[in-house]
């Protein structure tokens, strides 16, 4: 095999190939008579056509194809493997002459990936503030145990305070026309913890079982529906039931509901130790974010429009699946936002991520920095013991979802790198 390179311009590499003419021959039969097994040609058993047959059959022009999609895999594989090619995406054939007794030539085309100049990325300092869990942060954690633990009783005497609950009916209107989904009959709402509109449940204050009114709200300037934004509205309430919170005493008794401790002492350490380490990871995670973010935008790089492309597709998917998780139709996200106005946006998030990615993979090539049979062998133990089950079945998982191997991968190296960063710069 011969091979021509020429670089153009891009990150672009045009490639010249000449195969030897017994080779595509070769390959060319076996072709053949792999198609000569799935065809049926009357008077022919099937794989028993000749292949002058076979070509009047399929015509010549599919067996060309079916020989160059089993040839070209190793032919690339081989021509990047030597030259050490980083490639953005697959191969493109451009053209092909594939005659008989001739050698096969062929034109195609490798983008590349950009060529990264880090700057510094060892020795950078940033500073960051110090993250701190305020003053009654374990007391804070207790009342919202308490919280947790309450117990309601209903409230027959008197009219609604601003922390009780609340089970009603209400529907909405704007501009007098019914809000859709905005009714509801013996909907239990918490006035202390409300997640309505802004003044929903605060014009529910002293009111009494039985009673109905008329409330007005607006809607904020920012609501997800875009046919409600900023609108006026009214809601005709009736109150069916008051309840109120019995908090627990702040005791032994409550430690032992919460959890295996015996007293409200030992509950206090552990909230204090739980406090300490979400402290330090929430540091942790700042000092990464903040060197990570330094080292990658002094980084330069010019980054190809179908790399971008290629993650934004990505990241739509993501959304489109995050809508429907949520019950939301994609049609009325993009009759909302507009579907160029998503793309901008998630190319702009596309951008940063492929640039992320290109920095992060120039500190591992040049550092050497790679994820070794220990650490992959480490973490598919933790996995393993975070589902309750074995190595092996993860390892089955895995020989199953190629793409669950890759994933575990890169996130090792991610995991890597950063430790490299973290241990050769100060934060």
């Amino acid at each position: 095999m011969k091979v021509s390179v020429e670089n153009l311009e891009n990150n672009v590499v045009k490639l010249d190939i000449e195969i030897e003419a017994e080779t595509a021959a070769q390959e060319y039969n076996k072709a053949c008579r792999r198609i000569s097994e799935h065809v049926n040609i009357h008077g022919f058993r099937k794989g028993k056509a000749p292949r002058a047959v076979v070509e009047k059959y399929v015509g010549p022009d599919r067996i060309q194809r079916e020989a160059l999609d089993r040839l070209l895999p190793n032919v690339f594989a081989d021509i990047i493997s030597e030259h050490q090619f980083d490639l953005v995406s697959e191969p493109t054939v451009e053209s092909y002459n594939f005659e008989l007794g001739q050698p096969l030539t062929i034109v195609a085309k490798l983008e590349l990936k950009p060529e990264v100049k880090l700057n510094q990325y060892k020795g950078v300092e940033v500073e960051i503030p110090e993250f701190k869990h305020p003053e009654d942060a374990i007391e804070r954690e207790l009342n919202a145990l308490r919280e947790r633990f309450a117990r309601l009783e209903p409230v027959v005497d008197r009219p609604t305070k601003d922390d009780d609950i609340v089970v009603m009916d209400f529907a909405g209107e704007v501009d007098g026309e019914p809000i859709k989904g905005g009714s509801a009959k013996n909907y239990q709402l918490d006035l202390g913890n409300s997640t309505f509109i802004p003044g929903f449940a605060e014009q529910l204050v002293d009111k009494n079982i039985g009673e109905e009114f008329t409330i007005k709200v607006t809607f904020p300037a920012e609501y997800h529906d875009e046919t409600l934004k900023g609108k006026d509205a009214e809601f005709q309430i009736k109150i069916n039931e008051i309840k109120q919170k019995v908090m627990p005493e702040l005791d032994d008794e409550l430690a032992k509901k919460v959890g295996p401790f015996n007293s409200i002492e030992e509950l206090k350490a552990d909230i204090s130790s739980y406090l300490e380490k979400s402290k330090e990871l929430e540091n942790e995670n700042r000092a990464q974010k903040a060197l990570l973010e330094k080292i990658i935008d002094q980084a330069e790089v010019e980054i190809p429009d179908a790399m971008v492309n290629k993650e934004a597709k990505v990241l739509m998917e993501e959304v489109q699946q995050k809508m429907k998780a949520q019950g939301i139709a994609w049609e009325q996200v993009l009759d909302q936002e507009g579907h160029e106005n998503i793309w901008n946006n998630l190319r702009d998030e596309a951008a940063k991520r492929v640039k992320n990615s290109l920095v992060l993979g120039e500190i591992a090539k040049v550092e050497n920095i790679k994820v070794t049979d220990e650490d992959f062998t480490q973490r598919v133990s933790e996995i393993a013991a975070m589902y309750n089950t074995d190595e092996k079945t993860i390892y089955k998982q895995m020989s199953k979802n190629p793409g669950m191997a890759q994933a575990l991968t890169q996130q090792l190296l991610g995991h890597n790198i950063t430790k490299f960063l973290m241990e050769n710069n100060k934060v």
